[in-house]
């Protein structure tokens, strides 16, 4: 994931700085270079590094934080706030138009993500109770359409195309036919290029002063680097951006352009790409990314998470059966399947304060774990998946051959099922009678 060495290295850092019990004004230049060599390494532009660490510099040798009994830590508070500003300081929301529809713009050069990321904002607009059209703006990309086509029939959208006409031509009749149909939201996809030019500003120049649109989204890809600095600069100089969208965050990139991008345009990084999914489009929370880049973990996320992935009257029958007894692997592995719908065990994991990239890294967390584990009991009757006591050892021989396990694997699951068992039900008699739930994923 993004951020992953910044991160790294700025805990590791800030693990010296904690560990003494005194600060001097050379401690901390010394981390703060430590620090400036970090954000360069992680693509975060020149001058934004130089000013931010002249912020925190400033900050932290006065004599409230050296002095003070945890030094340490009124650094590590000064850093993250400075990180929050530095990427926005709040959340910041699309805005609509109070007369319908609202239209939004979405720009950006080839290859950033935008015709996906059209898609995915229009599957959650929909979620919301927007009626969205998707409008097939880019007429040079060879399958740019049916891209867009392919990905509106995905998220179950309306796509209007008019074919190799005059971009100007189909927004202008994409907002009669979304008047006439009832569409609130437009969205348009827009042409982009390999690299910037007049023509391909000129075009989305004249798109912007014929339709008006509510908001112009730039959408810029996490691996672009240095250059995504210079890219939204000229987009914001030619158009006047309301906001950006950063996508490919979940692969391995440095993650810097989210840092640069927000601080030289003015504009609110308004959505996060995190994988392929329509919910992997992310709002973005300064305050939650600078958490999750110094290792505090993001328990708002993280719940937010385990709303969307699971389902509230499952979680009710499963509470009945957990308090009588009859949690069984088949319910079990649901269980699993709807943890996985949260992403990246790693990531999941990573979002519980306290748990850093090291931590993650001694912990050896096994992603094919779980895909065993679903393997071992997708091989089970239904009878045995339901009660498992009737797991003889011939059983369990044709159980391992048929998901291509060793029996003691079988053995290891059955014990720590019967464990979690008997904790789960611990768990819930603690909570019986009270208003709470029981505090972790399984129930909302």
């Amino acid at each position: 994931m993004a951020f992953e060495n910044l991160s790294a290295k700025l805990q590791n850092v800030f693990k010296q700085l904690s560990g003494k019990g005194r600060l001097t004004e050379k401690d901390v230049k010394t981390a703060m270079r430590e620090v400036k060599l970090a954000l360069l390494e992680a693509d975060v532009n020149f001058k934004i590094v130089k000013d931010f660490i002249n912020k925190v510099t400033e900050k932290a040798v006065g004599s409230d934080v050296l002095e003070s009994l945890t030094p340490g830590q009124q650094v590590i508070k000064i850093v993250r706030d400075e990180l929050v500003e530095l990427m926005g300081s709040a959340k910041s929301n699309l805005t609509f138009s109070s007369k319908p529809p609202t239209i939004y713009m979405m720009v950006g050069l080839q290859g950033a993500g935008k015709t996906t990321t059209c898609g995915k904002l229009a599957g959650q607009l929909r979620k919301q109770g927007k009626h969205p059209l998707l409008v097939a703006g880019d007429i040079y990309r060879p399958a740019a359409i049916k891209q867009l086509q392919v990905v509106g029939s995905t998220y179950n959208i309306p796509v209007f195309s008019m074919g190799q006409t005059d971009p100007v031509e189909i927004a202008k009749s994409a907002v009669e036919h979304a008047k006439k149909n009832g569409n609130d939201v437009i969205i348009i996809d827009t042409a982009g290029r390999l690299h910037i030019n007049e023509e391909l500003m000129d075009e989305l120049a004249n798109i912007k002063s014929e339709v008006r649109p509510q908001e112009i989204l730039l959408v810029i890809d996490a691996m672009t680097g240095q250059d995504a600095v210079n890219v939204a600069e000229s987009f914001n100089e030619k158009l006047g951006l309301d906001g950006i969208v950063i996508t490919k965050l979940d692969g391995d990139t440095r993650g810097g352009a989210a840092l640069s991008v927000r601080a030289v345009t003015g504009k609110p990084i308004k959505f996060i790409g995190m994988g392929e999914k329509m919910e992997d489009l992310e709002a973005f929370y300064p305050d939650r990314m600078a958490s999750r880049i110094l290792g505090m973990g993001d328990v708002i996320s993280l719940i937010e998470k385990a709303q969307q992935a699971f389902d509230d009257k499952e979680a009710k029958d499963l509470e009945k059966k957990i308090r009588s007894q009859e949690f069984n692997l088949e319910d079990f592995m649901a269980q699993m399947q709807q943890v996985k719908k949260m992403g990246p065990l790693k990531d999941i994991i990573g979002m519980i304060p306290g748990l850093n990239k090291v931590n993650l890294d001694e912990a050896n967390i096994d992603e094919k774990a779980m895909a065993h584990i679903e393997a071992i009991i997708q091989s089970m009757t239904k009878e045995e998946r339901r009660n498992p006591d009737i797991l003889n050892g011939s059983r369990k021989k044709r159980i391992a051959k048929g998901c291509g396990r060793p029996i003691q694997e079988i053995n290891k699951l059955l014990k720590q099922f019967e464990e979690m068992k008997k904790m789960m039900k611990m768990m819930t008699d603690m909570t019986k009678g009270k208003k709470g739930r029981f505090p972790i994923p399984f129930f909302k």
